[in-house]
């Protein structure tokens, strides 16, 4: 299972790589709507790590709009050549199927939010990958959906039909369900709740094939969720969604914890390694903590979590580097290193 998003990662300098006013969505009151800032499409491995989701990055692409492109800027080249122009479903539907290519047995489950959650991603995909892929994201409140096209009778004249009969907008259909919902016990955000939902399978025109729809209501609101795997519970398809807000704690982990956005290099290629090692480093950290014996405890107590942070595995990988120990596993050179820091990270992956 595999979460993909994208994210911005904002810098100071004009002529870095990657680099453009991008619209930002979150952008708080007292923060510009545009900064300037790199925006990346990343793929990451959802995994258990003790009890817990986590964001394993697996591959990232630097998407660059159009005007950028056209206009030949700097923050566009690549040793004086101006990169392609792909949009980020092009993008997104290319890493999944090279690691697909890669893990070529290995069903894929691509957990996005409504933005991805459509045909852009599906039909590249699902025609490079097959009946392998498969998608779980956010159904947007205005979706039509339809009932499953009935049987042909024998000797019946026409076409098979592609959709039955018209069931509404996914809010209409809210409306109509939410009394034949039932509770369920999900592990959802670290934490066992008990969730009200119905599910349904139904025919997506977006998508043009059926996929089953599960609503999750709250007091006031409601969502729907969708996926093309007909085999999913109700119970898995709303953790899965839930552990995909792990890739944007991942996001955070990468530029606030490793350091990525506090990285001003400027060419093309500084730029990827550097990131390709933070992303490294990030995972390192998750694999690092899923091979201890014992469950990390929590420094910095929150009321509601008891689950360990990513900042507590780094604090134990801090500690064990320092150890001396660690020089029986990792040796150390006898001269200095030029760049210590990509020393220590090749010497742990060895």
């Amino acid at each position: 299972m595999v979460g993909l998003d994208d994210s911005i990662i904002t810098k100071v300098g004009k002529k870095i790589f990657g680099c453009e006013a991008i619209f930002d969505h979150a952008a708080k009151s007292n923060q510009s709507k545009y900064p300037w800032a790199q925006n990346i499409v990343s793929v990451g491995l959802l995994k258990q790590v003790k009890g817990r989701w986590a964001c394993l990055f697996l591959d990232f692409r630097f998407y660059l709009p159009l005007k950028t492109i056209q206009g030949k800027k700097e923050t566009a080249t690549i040793r004086g050549e101006v990169v392609p122009f792909q949009t980020k479903m092009a993008q997104a539907a290319q890493m999944l199927i090279e690691i697909a290519e890669h893990f070529s047995t290995v069903p894929i489950l691509a957990v996005t939010d409504s933005w991805f959650g459509n045909n852009g991603l599906w039909k590249p995909a699902y025609k490079a990958i097959g009946n392998r892929f498969n998608i779980l994201s956010r159904l947007r409140c205005n979706n039509v959906l339809y009932d499953l096209p009935e049987k042909r009778k024998p000797k019946q004249r026409g076409r098979n039909k592609k959709y039955g009969q018209r069931l509404g907008s996914a809010t209409d259909m809210a409306k109509t369900v939410q009394q034949e919902a039932r509770f369920y016990n999900v592990n959802l955000y670290g934490k066992q709740r008990e969730v009200s939902a119905y599910s349904r399978v139904v025919m997506l025109k977006t998508l043009k094939r059926p996929v089953q729809v599960v609503w999750v209501f709250r007091r006031t609101q409601w969502i729907a969720l969708f996926t093309t795997d007909l085999n999913l519970s109700i119970t898995q398809i709303i953790e899965y969604y839930g552990a995909r807000w792990k890739i944007e704690s991942g996001f955070k982990e990468l530029k606030q914890d490793i350091g990525s956005q506090k990285s001003q290099c400027r060419n093309a290629q500084a730029v990827t390694n550097h990131l390709n090692f933070c992303m490294m480093a990030t995972t390192l950290t998750w694999i690092y903590a899923d091979r201890l014996k014992t469950n990390p405890e929590r420094r910095h107590k929150v009321k509601g979590r008891t689950s360990f942070a990513f900042s507590d595995i780094r604090r134990i990988i801090a500690e064990a580097a320092l150890d001396p120990d660690f020089e029986r596993v990792c040796p150390k050179y006898s001269s200095s290193p030029v760049n210590s820091v990509v020393t220590v990270l090749l010497r742990m992956v060895a």
